[in-house]
């Protein structure tokens, strides 16, 4: 997620894991110009996907990374501006939505496959990914938005977390065309449904701010995204 340098040689790495969730790795003698360590400072890229044997002791807050190996190639994602940028943006939208180092198996499987499936995805679904992988990031933290767009339930109230018949007091909510798309989006079960939805740049600019504001909302000391202004420029 995450990797800053340590000492002459070596960096400290935040990894999401299946295990024991967010957890931070000193990796030794990465960056080392020798033969042996020349290209290992890739391996810890964000967004990289790895097979570990690690040291864990749940006493400290650094531990150590023993073995790596790609768990994962991507063709694209690390690569191509669009596809890292969003990939990116997931990946700081974990970051900070992560609080304490707890396991949550159904979110990593998530995790693991959204970045798999931006890796090989079209232009239209990779403008939608970040739209759904907010929402869904949601539901995996606890709070999943409930109800559906209606005629009699015409506003989703971002604070609440649920469609409404009544808007709501408070300036954190959406309606019509914004609430509207939003129960298009969380009625999609599979990724590539996402191709068959065309929203206008507007249209994804609004969703993208409403949702994180909606995940910001319900997780304390959220922060602010920094990729967010470059994943709207990429939007346009």
């Amino acid at each position: 997620m995450r990797t800053v340098k340590y000492g002459e040689t070596s960096v400290i790495t935040s990894v999401y894991t299946e295990l024991f969730g967010i957890q931070s790795y000193i990796v030794k003698c990465v960056r080392q110009s020798t033969k042996k360590s020349s290209g290992k400072a890739i391996y810890f890229q964000p967004a990289a996907m790895l097979d570990m044997v690690v040291y864990h002791n749940e006493l400290k807050n650094l531990n150590f990374i023993k073995e790596y190996e790609w768990a994962h190639l991507y063709q694209h994602v690390l690569f191509d501006v669009v596809k890292n940028t969003v990939a990116m943006y997931i990946v700081e939208m974990l970051q900070h939505s992560l609080k304490q180092p707890e396991a949550n198996p159904e979110l990593f499987y998530m995790v693991e496959d959204t970045l798999k499936q931006l890796d090989k995805a079209n232009p239209v679904l990779t403008a939608n990914l970040p739209l759904y992988f907010s929402l869904h990031l949601a539901g995996e933290l606890g709070f999943r938005i409930q109800g559906e767009y209606t005629a009699t339930t015409p506003f989703l109230d971002l604070q609440e977390g649920q469609f409404v018949a009544l808007k709501p007091s408070h300036s954190y909510f959406l309606d019509m065309q914004l609430a509207a798309a939003t129960s298009q989006l969380l009625s999609i079960d599979f990724y590539n449904d996402l191709e068959n939805i065309h929203f206008s740049r507007h249209i994804r600019k609004s969703l993208i701010i409403a949702y994180q504001n909606y995940v910001a909302l319900h997780v304390q000391d959220f922060g602010e995204i920094k990729s967010l202004p470059v994943l709207q420029e990429i939007f346009s």
